[in-house]
């Protein structure tokens, strides 16, 4: 199984978002930054086909780069 890290959760929320890396705060709400459930699947299944084990759930459940290293970390 593959493990995230945090630079790369923070790249791929940017990315889908079509943001700066710069503009993502480890602690935003990534809601209230435009995440909606389409961008929220895209990621789901980035890193499941990059071998990291992850639920949508999880992530909706508390939309944060820091929430979701812990959700990646533990998968």
């Amino acid at each position: 199984m593959t493990h995230l890290t945090r630079e790369q959760i923070r790249g791929d929320v940017a990315e889908v978002l079509g943001v700066p890396l710069t503009d993502i705060e480890d602690t935003a709400n990534l809601l209230d930054e435009g995440l909606d459930s389409i961008r929220a699947m895209t990621l789901v299944e980035r890193w499941r086909s990059g071998g990291t084990d992850v639920d949508l759930v999880d992530l909706v459940a508390e939309p944060t780069i820091d929430a979701w290293v812990e959700v990646t970390q533990a998968a």
